[in-house]
Formats: structure tokens, C-alpha cells, sequence
């Protein structure tokens, strides 16, 4: 069978078959699920690294000059660049690949662009599939590049162990608005483009902001570099590599994960529902149908409810 033998080449490091397993698990083909199900044992050992934060902040660059640096301390990486995704065709509108095009032939790099498909999350559904894979397939570290727009901040701590907040000089008030979110789940900060007028400003900032909230043991820092000229992105992955070492000594890796494990099962439970519920309703009247009843005040949404649950239980 295909499965068994895509899962027996991926665990030797086989580029294609881990090229090909991604492509299944993105159109949710339950060959890509197989292996993954049976090699499941084999993944955790990579450290899961989250790059987002507002668009224009270079993450994509940032990310270059971080794997390479990776790959001199001989490291295994791979790169799940999230792309925003066309609305009216499902195409990627973005690239991060042509971003990365040196990197494309390194052997020890994966990189893979993801389209949202509208996943109102920002990340693609089957982002987590990727990691699973990649991880079984033998990689050190991944990264996760989102685009960094809406709720795709939130979500990317449901798959990462480190999430790097990238941020900019000239945001003014913006980074008054934006700052609820983000200072709850970046555990490193980052300052791009500091050559630019108001980097140091931006940086004060954030070190205030985060003198808001108390902390036990790792208060995340704040580090101001230039991806382009390759200044200070040593000293943003000395930060990451401390957050790791401090994770696992204060015991918050272990919890972290079985967070990320829960929320994951959560997640594909409320898939796999959403969809038994869109078929049973297609058998029956449709759930268009039971909508717009709904709407002209014929039903309402409780007892609609109600129905589509017997439906599940029949």
C-alpha cells in the first residue's frame, strides 16, 4: 500500500515521500493520517517554532537568516511558510519559497508554502498535519511562518513551543491596539529593521508593556536586529534557544505540549463533527434549507439543534 510505503521512506529522510505526504495531508487524504498514526511515536523530538506578528515585518527574511544559521550548527530544519490565500480562486498570493529559493537545495532544509484556504484561523487546517510529518520525517527544528493578520497570532501557539513576535518601527498607536493579544502569547520579542528612525522607541515599548506582568521564571525578552543586514538574529536565537532550556527546566514544556495535544484533539473532533453534520443534513433537507427557515422565523436555532443532534444519533 501507498501509506506504508511513503511511511517507511519518510522515516529514512526521504525528501519526496515528505513532500508527498504534506500534499496528501493538505487535501485531507486519510493515507497521510495512516502514517502519521503509525509513527506517531516517532514525533515530539523537533522544537516547534512560531514566527508571526503584523505584515511587513520582514518575517519571512528573518526566518532565512535564522535557519542557516541552524544549518552551521548542523541542524535539521523545516519551514512551513503560511501564505494568505485568494478568496475567489484558493490560490496563494505569496511565495515564501521564492523568499528562500538558496535555501530549496540544501538538504537538510524542508520548506513548504501553506494556503489559509480560508481557514478563518489564518493558519491552515493542515498545518499540524505538516509538523506531525515532519517531525516523523526527522527535522530538529520547524518553523511557522504566519501571515501575521487576525486571529492567526492566537493560533499559532496551538502548534508552536516557542512563538517569536516580530514586530517593527513606525507601528505609533497601532502597537497600543495590538498589544493585548500579542504580549500574552510571544515568548521572545523581536525588533526588525532597527536601522529604521523609532526601533529603540518600539523596543522601550514593548520591554514596558511586558513590565506589566509578572512572571516565575522566563520574562521574555526583547531583542532589536536587522534580518536584511544579518545584525543581532544570533542574539534573537541564543533567546530561543534559552526559552527551550528554561521550558524544560521549569517543567512548562511538558505542559505546554499536553495544552497543545489537547487543543489539537479538540480540533479535529469539532472538524470531524462539522462534517457529519453537513452530510447527515445533506441526506435529509439540507442545512441551507434549515437556515433560511431559521431565518424567516419559521424554526429557530435551538430546535434546529436539537434535530440535527437526533440526526447524529440515529
Amino acid at each position: 500500500m501507498l501509506n506504508l510505503e511513503l511511511g517507511k521512506r519518510l522515516i529514512k529522510g526521504d525528501k519526496r515521500a515528505c513532500a508527498r505526504l504534506i500534499s496528501l495531508i493538505e487535501n485531507n487524504d486519510k493515507r497521510a493520517i495512516e502514517v502519521i498514526k503509525k509513527h506517531y511515536d516517532k514525533t515530539g523530538n523537533a522544537h516547534v517554532i512560531g514566527i508571526t506578528g503584523p505584515p511587513g515585518g520582514g518575517k519571512s527574511t528573518l526566518t532565512d537568516k535564522l535557519v542557516k544559521l541552524l544549518r552551521k550548527n548542523d541542524k535539521k530544519v523545516g519551514v512551513i511558510a503560511v501564505d494568505p490565500t485568494s478568496p475567489f480562486t484558493g490560490g496563494s498570493i505569496l511565495g515564501d519559497r521564492v523568499r528562500m529559493s538558496d535555501l530549496a537545495t540544501d538538504p537538510g532544509v524542508f520548506i513548504r508554502s501553506m494556503g489559509t484556504r480560508g481557514h478563518l484561523g489564518g493558519l491552515s487546517k493542515a498545518t499540524k498535519g505538516a509538523v506531525n510529518i515532519l517531525d516523523i520525517y526527522g527535522v530538529d527544528y520547524i518553523f511557522i511562518e504566519t501571515v501575521g493578520v487576525g486571529q492567526s497570532e492566537v493560533d499559532i501557539v496551538k502548534s508552536a513551543d516557542t512563538v517569536v513576535m516580530v514586530m517593527v518601527p513606525g507601528l505609533g498607536d497601532d502597537i497600543q491596539a495590538i498589544k493585548a493579544g500579542i504580549m500574552e502569547i510571544g515568548d521572545v520579542f523581536a525588533v526588525n529593521k532597527s536601522d529604521l528612525d523609532g526601533a529603540d522607541k518600539t523596543a522601550l515599548e514593548l520591554e514596558m508593556m511586558l513590565d506589566f506582568k509578572k512572571y516565575d521564571t522566563w520574562r521574555p525578552p526583547v531583542t532589536k536586529l536587522s534580518a536584511v543586514k544579518n545584525e543581532g538574529v544570533n542574539n534573537l536565537l541564543d533567546n530561543i534557544i534559552k526559552h527551550k532550556e528554561d521550558m524544560f527546566k521549569s517543567g512548562k514544556f511538558k505542559l505546554r505540549r499536553e495544552k497543545n495535544a489537547k487543543l489539537e484533539i479538540l480540533n479535529l473532533v469539532e472538524e470531524e463533527l462539522m462534517e457529519m453534520v453537513h452530510r447527515i443534513t445533506d441526506e435529509h433537507e439540507g442545512l441551507d434549507t434549515i437556515a433560511k427557515k431559521v431565518a424567516i422565523r419559521k424554526s429557530n436555532p435551538y430546535t434546529s439543534r436539537d434535530e440535527i443532534i437526533k440526526l447524529i444519533k440515529k
